[in-house]
């Protein structure tokens, strides 16, 4: 029986072949970040189309960035962005877990294990080693908060550019935090070039680069109540092809005087709701400014929608489309609102009744400033992490080590070739340390051993890999700590991408649009 014709056109691997391609793609993928991991990686320099050059280590900045066609190695990239989007951390290592297990797999495959019941096997493993991760997880006091945090940095940037995003960070997060749940939206981030990241500050309030419209209006105000527009006080323009004759000029200035009057009523509406600030998406009229300053309103135009957006949250305001659909409960409420000068730039800050905070970044150059935005994101992710849940384990490789062994203990429980596939995730786990060790210019083997023997030994689950020794050492002492929630997600991701690969045994390429890539050359 001939090929159906639907399928005339079409590239076609099957079986053993196509997954043999899948894996070599994803294996592929994680060769291209494996050098960034820990805080010995290095660099990736990324160029752009349009010759734009970044320096970064950032796992899932450099995929997101990379120009990738494989199916698969998108699968991966979804995988590392989900990743960032929950944990803000782990991005590298949720991709290299998942090479490492789909390599592993593959060896069991040539051994004549059938793709589900690795599946499945892998999936027992991931419920085993989630339950087991509860079990070595510590409370994190205090005082190891702002450590937990460097940790989530290391490898980026100098220390001392470390403990000033980590602190920053932590303090920000704190600041929002109402005791129920932390909104990170709630949380603006200003750049500056110019000075060194240590100057970098944190401001309590929403600060914007916006400056009152006219200087004689209140500087600051205390308590009072704000409304948001998505539009503008501006006088309308005359839409389609309309043309006026106008042979007197009192005509004309009716006409004026009547859109002044206009105005003037959305103002006394204001006036009516006891509005003490006004923020306006588009522009505010300069004929009505004198009439807002009588008022003793203090009023910002141009002010972009994601600005106000979290004026919306922090004010408890509800963004409106103009003042005069608007209604007295869509008003905000404000503790301070005043203007300020910082570095001869204007600045428009917020303390609202609702928590909010905002991080002043600074940087020497654009190059660097990018970093340290990218560096403040991932470290405010993990803060929130980390005073949400509290809960943290041990790093350098020493948490995948613990839950590696503890694995290997459960696989001897279990009858059937489901075993094998227990074993192989549970070798796979341990690449972390392996790649750690690696960048460190370490043997990753003797390091791996070294690990296994003196967690045996010591009946202790936070024995890691010093990275500046070489040696094993107690992590906990050392402080290299990370949230728990980082690593469950790392692993969560990892196992799903590549139980997902592994039942692919079908796959199509649409000659038209793309070209099928050449059969790899196995080594495996």
């Amino acid at each position: 029986m001939s090929e159906a014709p639907i399928l005339r056109d079409t590239a076609r691997s099957k079986g053993r072949d196509a997954l043999q391609k899948n894996i070599q793609a994803a294996l592929a993928l994680a060769e291209a970040i494996r050098s960034t991991l820990g805080p010995k990686g290095l660099d990736k320099l990324l160029i752009d189309d349009d010759g734009r050059t970044l320096v970064t280590n950032d796992g899932v900045t450099v995929l997101e960035t990379a120009k990738v066609e494989h199916p698969v190695a998108k699968m991966m990239i979804s995988a590392s962005s989900a990743q960032d989007r929950v944990a803000k951390d782990g991005t590298t290592s949720t991709v290299i877990l998942a090479a490492e297990m789909l390599q592993n797999a593959w060896q069991l495959i040539l051994q004549g294990i059938h793709p589900s019941t690795i599946a499945r096997g892998f999936r027992k493993s991931e419920q085993f080693v989630l339950k087991s991760l509860e079990e070595i997880s510590l409370q994190a006091t205090e005082d190891m908060q702002k450590t937990v945090v460097e940790t989530s940095l290391a490898g980026k940037g100098h220390s001392s550019m470390q403990e000033t995003i980590a602190d920053i960070s932590l303090r920000a997060v704190k600041m929002i935090d109402d005791g129920e749940s932390i909104d990170p939206t709630k949380i603006k981030l200003i750049s500056q070039t110019g000075g060194p990241v240590e100057e970098s500050s944190l401001v309590h309030g929403l600060m914007l680069p916006k400056k009152r419209i006219a200087s004689d209006m209140p500087k600051e105000i205390f308590e009072g109540k704000i409304l948001l527009i998505d539009g503008g006080l501006e006088k309308r323009g005359v839409k389609g092809d309309l043309k006026l004759n106008v042979t007197d000029t009192g005509v004309l200035e009716s006409f004026r005087q009547q859109e002044r009057v206009l105005l003037k009523s959305q103002v006394d509406k204001l006036v009516e709701y006891g509005v003490d600030v006004l923020a306006c998406k588009e522009g505010i009229d300069d004929d009505i400014r004198d009439y807002l300053v009588k008022n003793n309103i203090q009023a910002f135009r141009r002010v972009s929608r994601n600005d106000l957006n979290m004026l919306s949250r922090a004010c408890d305001a509800i963004l409106v489309n103009s003042i005069s659909t608007s209604r007295l409960n869509d008003l905000g409420e404000f503790k301070t609102s005043k203007n300020i000068s910082l570095d001869g730039k204007d600045f428009w800050v917020v303390e609202a009744v609702g928590k909010a905070a905002t991080i002043i970044a600074k940087g020497s150059t654009i190059d660097i400033i990018g970093e340290v935005e990218r560096c403040f994101d991932d470290s405010l992710g993990v803060s929130v992490q980390l005073i949400e849940d509290g809960e943290i384990v041990c790093g350098g490789g020493a948490s995948y080590v613990a839950l590696a062994r503890k694995l290997r203990r459960f696989a001897e429980t279990m009858p059937g070739r489901e075993q094998l596939a227990v074993e192989a995730y549970a070798d796979a786990i341990e690449v972390i340390i392996r790649v750690l060790a690696e960048n460190a210019g370490i043997d990753p083997i003797s390091s791996l051993i070294d690990v296994v023997a003196e967690q045996t030994n010591l009946h202790s689950d936070y024995i890691g890999i010093n990275l500046t020794t070489g040696k094993p050492a107690n992590m906990l002492d050392l402080g290299v700590l990370e949230p728990k929630g980082i690593i469950k997600q790392a692993l969560i991701g990892a196992t799903e991408v590549s139980i997902s690969i592994l039942r692919i045994d079908d796959v199509l390429w649409a000659k038209q649009d793309i070209e099928a890539p050449a059969p790899p050359q196995s080594d495996m």
